[in-house]
């Protein structure tokens, strides 16, 4: 098995075994499903059934639990998601759009201020969204809280390995071994890490109560909990809980959605070029694109789907886990077992998407020359585990291709002769995947954009 890029496997034995797929993978038993039609008949139609998630003796130990991403199917992980709901069910996720619009021109900023350090832009506009919209915190760059924050979940995602997780559940006496014994760094490291994270829940929960307290703040997900679910002291408790799992999967996701934009870009000028006079055409020269210009925009939303379908950023999804016993079309499921959704198999499905490994958005249009229906659902979950965020991360991401495709040309490095640097494109091993830094300029569209333009601009933009 490609250990580091486990979904191409899995697609591999597809092709030879069928596209759901029984494996014993470090101690667990695994169901893959590589087919989207198999995964929404069981994860959305049965969705009572497998709604659930595996448990492994690491999420205690490292006090890892506490996520709703990982929390288990119950009254706890209810009351996470009617907090996330309540902020971000698409009524309530429009009220963001005027701060992430700001938040996509301070990118821009960014970007012609210093066009090398792209990858650091793009990271600081998704974490700024974010932690706007969860605890109304303006990040600056370079920010000591969101740095704390992002240290607390490279420690997560370091803790949480399958390796781990396979030896403390073969052998869970490890866990009563004392810190001091020799060969015992994992229970120093489970109790430095216990302590990171308390600060990662409580202290931007704390900066939150001030906002409020202090009667400034604007609306978040914890001022619209806390109002909604005062006085009742277990909820208080799911939303510091909630908010701080909101931040490691939204501005994770976002930030490398937008790198495999980029890089998309530099790959393919011809697609940008068409995107850049769709934009022209709707908006013109003197201002910069909203909300409102979106649905005249086809075309960028195709860029924004087929950026989404042609990496998958989450490329198996989080695992489910069967509650009872289950019969699907003659195989047996049994009780506990974790299901994988092969998201990148499924995006990559050469009968629904013809030439997979092309980026081409027009695989977005019917023949009329119309959008059609593909939102390219897998990607955002299934059932009842689907990202309730959704709605939110769609109009970051908008914002951010949109407003970059307006000002700036995504091109090619160029060596010390002027010729262009051609890469091989790369990606990051791991439960998330984005791409590996690759060459790459950055230039204003238009000769006479400096800063005082771009300012005047951004200032004017609603």
């Amino acid at each position: 098995m490609n250990t580091d890029f486990p979904w191409i496997t899995y697609k591999e034995w597809s092709d030879t075994y069928g596209d759901i797929i029984y494996s014993r993978i470090l101690n667990q038993d695994v169901i893959i499903l590589n087919s989207e039609e198999i995964a929404r008949a069981l994860l959305e139609k049965r969705s009572s059934n497998y709604s659930d998630r595996p448990r492994f003796a690491t999420m205690e130990l490292f006090g890892i639990a506490f996520r709703t991403v990982m929390r288990s199917y119950g009254d706890t992980w209810r009351k996470h998601r009617r907090i996330y709901h309540q902020a971000f069910r698409p009524e309530a996720a429009v009220i963001y759009r005027p701060m992430q619009l700001r938040k996509a021109h301070q990118l821009l900023v960014g970007l012609l201020h210093d066009p090398a350090k792209y990858q650091m832009h793009l990271e600081t506009h998704s974490a700024s969204i974010v932690m706007s919209a969860v605890y109304d915190y303006d990040t600056k760059p370079n920010d000591p809280l969101v740095s704390m924050i992002r240290g607390a979940m490279d420690s997560v995602i370091h803790a949480e390995t399958p390796d781990k997780a396979a030896i403390i559940d073969s052998y869970p006496a490890l866990t009563s071994i004392p810190a001091w014994f020799p060969g015992a760094s994992f229970k120093r490291h489970a109790l430095e890490l216990k302590s990171v994270l308390k600060d990662m829940i409580d202290t931007p929960f704390e900066y939150a109560l001030d906002r409020i307290s202090s009667g400034l703040s604007a609306p978040s997900m914890v001022s619209e909990g806390l109002a909604r679910f005062q006085g009742d002291a277990s909820f208080e408790l799911a939303i510091k809980e909630s908010s701080a799992t909101a931040f490691g999967a939204g501005s994770e996701t976002t930030h490398s959605t937008l790198l495999v934009f980029v890089q998309a870009m530099v790959l393919n000028p011809e697609v940008q070029k068409r995107a850049q006079a769709e934009i022209d055409r709707v908006v013109g020269t003197d201002r910069l694109p909203d909300f409102g210009d979106r649905v005249s925009m086809p075309y960028v939303e195709a860029v924004l789907r087929e950026t989404m379908r042609f990496y998958p950023i989450a490329p198996l999804g989080v695992p489910h886990a069967a509650v009872n016993d289950d019969v699907y079309e003659g195989y047996f499921i049994p009780k506990g077992t974790s299901i994988l959704t092969n998201i990148w198999a499924m995006t990559h499905d050469a009968t629904k998407y013809p030439a997979p490994f092309e980026f081409k958005p027009e695989r977005f249009f019917t023949s009329s020359g119309d959008l059609n229906d593909d939102q390219v659902a897998p990607i955002w979950g299934w059932g009842r585990r689907i990202c309730v965020g959704r709605y939110l991360a769609d109009a970051s991401l908008w914002s951010a291709i949109a407003s970059m495709l307006a000002v700036f040309d995504f091109l090619k490095a160029t060596d010390e002769n002027g010729k262009d640097v051609d890469f091989e494109p790369r990606w990051t091993s791991g439960i998330a995947s984005r791409p590996v830094s690759f060459p790459c300029r950055i230039i204003p569209r238009r000769s006479d954009m400096d800063m005082e333009k771009l300012t005047s601009l951004t200032s004017t933009a609603v």
